[in-house]
């Protein structure tokens, strides 16, 4: 029977396979001549706060921001690093 495996391990792969996927995708994505397939690999929702939220104190100014650029590529990125992790 296979150990438990922790919420931070299983979020580290995630996102593992999501930048290396979305990285892979990003250069297929450049490599193929415009078109159909392209937009289907390359492109694809973006997701988080546009522009960055901004907190001003006066005396300290914060500004958050995070966004996640979403493709096809990073999804299988995704399903292949859970795999992964399902076997190890």
């Amino acid at each position: 029977m296979a150990a438990p495996r922790s919420v931070g391990l299983i979020l580290v792969v995630v996102v593992a396979g999501l930048v290396v996927g979305s990285l892979l995708g990003e250069l297929l994505g450049s490599l193929l001549p415009a078109g159909r397939v392209q937009d289907l690999i390359a492109r694809g929702p973006t997701i988080g706060l546009t522009p960055p939220a901004t907190l001003d104190l006066r005396f300290l100014a914060l500004t958050l921001g995070l966004s996640l650029k979403i493709n096809l590529v990073g999804v299988i990125g995704i399903v292949i690093a859970a795999l992964t992790l399902r076997r190890l």
